[in-house]
C-alpha cells in the first residue's frame, strides 16, 4: 500500500475531496515522524507502537574481509504489533494460489 492508496481510501471512505484527503494524510505522516524525532513513543491502539532507539557504537566485521570495523552508534525505529493486529494477521485467510491444470 502506498501513500497514494491511503488517500484514497480516506477520499472513498470519508468523502473528502482528494486534496483533502492528500492533505490529513500528510499530516497524520509529519505529525508522527515529529513526534518520533522527538524520542516519543507512538501507540495507536489495535493496531501496535512505533518507537525510537538509541543504538550503541559497536565493533563488527566486514563479512567478505573478515576485517573489523567500528559500527556508528545510531537511532533506529522498532514497531511493535498489538495483538489485536497479531491475531488478525494470524487468522487472515491464505492468498490464493493459482490454479494448476489437472492431469484427467
Amino acid at each position: 500500500m502506498t501513500k497514494a492508496d491511503l488517500v484514497e481510501a480516506v477520499h472513498t471512505k470519508v468523502g473528502f475531496s482528494k486534496k483533502e484527503s492528500a492533505d490529513i494524510v500528510e499530516m497524520v505522516f509529519d505529525t508522527m515522524k515529529l513526534s518520533l524525532e522527538h524520542g516519543e513513543k507512538i501507540k495507536i491502539s489495535g493496531f501496535g507502537n512505533f518507537e525510537v532507539r538509541d543504538k550503541r557504537s559497536r565493533v563488527g566485521r566486514n563479512p567478505q574481509t573478515g576485517e573489523v570495523i567500528e559500527i556508528s552508534a545510531r537511532r533506529v525505529l522498532t514497531f511493535k504489533p498489538s495483538q489485536v493486529l497479531k491475531t488478525v494477521l494470524n487468522n487472515a485467510p491464505e492468498p490464493v494460489a493459482a490454479a494448476t491444470p489437472s492431469n484427467g
